[in-house]
Order: C-alpha cells, then sequence, then structure tokens
C-alpha cells in the first residue's frame, strides 16, 4: 500500500481509531452506499519496542470505478481517521485483517470481519490450495481421531465448530474425497 495523490484506482485502505471516529462511522460509511469492509478491532498489536499500540480498525473501500485520493479523502473526512492509502490487493488485506499471514502478530478471528454493501467476504477468505489440503488433511485425522463412520456427522461439526475453514470446503469442494475416506474406514473397521 502507497499514498500517491495522483493515482487512480478502485481500491482503498485506511485506519479508524475508534477514539477519534464518530460513534456512528460505521453508518457514514454505509451511507454512502459503497462496498467495504472492517477488521476486527485490533486491540492486541505490540509497537516494535514492545508497547501496545492504540486500538484501530483497518477499513477497506471497494469502488465501482477508479476514484482518486481527494475523491477518497472527501468520503472518509467525517471518520477522522488516518489518510486513505492504495490498496495493492484486497484478498491480501482482508487477510491481514486476521493477520492470517502473520503469526508473529496477534491473531484474530476472521469471524469478526465485517462485510457491508454486498461485499462477497467469502471470496477474499478462500482458502488457497496448499491451505486447502492442510485442511483436508486435518479433517481426515479428525475422522480417524474421533471414528467418524458418516459424513454427516462430520458436516454437523464443521457447520458449528469449524464453520469458516472446513465447512466451506466440504461444500463446495473437498465433499468427494472425505466422503470417500469416511467410507473407505467403514469397510476397512471389518
Amino acid at each position: 500500500m502507497a499514498k500517491n495523490k495522483s493515482i487512480r484506482t478502485r481500491n482503498w485502505t485506511a485506519v479508524v481509531y475508534p477514539e477519534s471516529a464518530p460513534k456512528d462511522w460505521e453508518q457514514i460509511l454505509n451511507s454512502a452506499h459503497l462496498e467495504w469492509v472492517k477488521s476486527p478491532l485490533h486491540d492486541k498489536d505490540i509497537n516494535a519496542d514492545g508497547t501496545p499500540k492504540k486500538a484501530h480498525y483497518h477499513i477497506l473501500l471497494l469502488f465501482q470505478g477508479v476514484k482518486t485520493y481527494e475523491q477518497v479523502q472527501s468520503v472518509l473526512e467525517p471518520l477522522n481517521c488516518t489518510i486513505p492509502m492504495v490498496c495493492q490487493n484486497a484478498k491480501a488485506l482482508v487477510r491481514y485483517f486476521a493477520h492470517l499471514d502473520n503469526p508473529e502478530k496477534a491473531q484474530y478471528s476472521t469471524g469478526d470481519i465485517v462485510a457491508y454493501g454486498g461485499v462477497d467476504l467469502a471470496e477474499y477468505l478462500k482458502a488457497n490450495k496448499s491451505e486447502r489440503y492442510a485442511y483436508i488433511k486435518e479433517m481426515l485425522v479428525f475422522v480417524d481421531e474421533h471414528q467418524i463412520t458418516e459424513f454427516k456427522d462430520l458436516m454437523d461439526y464443521s457447520m458449528v465448530e469449524r464453520a469458516d475453514d472446513w465447512f466451506p470446503l466440504l461444500c463446495d469442494n473437498s465433499a468427494y474425497v472425505v466422503q470417500q475416506y469416511i467410507k473407505s474406514c467403514r469397510h476397512y473397521g471389518k
């Protein structure tokens, strides 16, 4: 992300500090009728010197057409937030909202990321190929450890306990291999 006032782009980001933003800052953004995403409250982040960072939210603004710095600043001005910055990669930024790719930082729940204006958050949080294989492996180990013999049992568990990772995979593209594994385990035991 970089600030460049001459750039025109569709995706912008800023940081909102609850202590200086109006109480209705989310409603102010919603009244602009745009697509945007809010991070969980980052209240566990630490500075390089070990001191806690001020609690803040990261926001991602997704416009239908390109916008200038000045146009975005006019939308954000009522929020008393940081200056808008160009977002080079919206998916990477949404992942950063939970520090998914930064294990050395405080971890936040993807369930606390909120999308507004029709943003399909699942598209931004979709597991990549290596994450998908790691989740499938976790499911197969879980099947063995809990002696799962019916796919329904795994789906029921996933809907409640693993709704952010296992459940979407089972719904979208991993059910076949997991069902075959469960079936094989059932027959293997005979």
